[in-house]
């Protein structure tokens, strides 16, 4: 995968056919920190979102993010999810 330059992206301005990799690298900005404050909701959101797309290595860290945030932090990355979707 080619590297991405964060500083160019923004996450509020992504469309709805982002590529699952774009989705990706979102979610590791927000797990690591990188050029944003970490934020676990955050990164589960788009790391969710790249696994709907079918990335596969998002599936797996979704699930690791997941073992380390309570009920309420997952209930609001998922309604942030849909929400970006357009479900809500």
């Amino acid at each position: 995968m080619a590297r991405m330059d964060h500083a160019f992206v923004d996450a509020a301005t992504i469309s709805q056919g982002a590529a699952a990799d774009v989705l990706f690298e979102l979610g590791l900005m927000y797990s690591l920190g990188r050029e944003v404050e970490a934020d676990l909701v955050e990164a589960h959101k788009w790391f969710n979102l790249a696994a709907i797309r079918g990335h596969e290595k998002a599936r797996h860290y979704r699930q690791e993010i997941a073992a380390e945030m309570t009920r309420d932090q997952l209930q609001e990355a998922l309604r942030r999810a849909r929400a970006w979707m357009g479900l809500n």
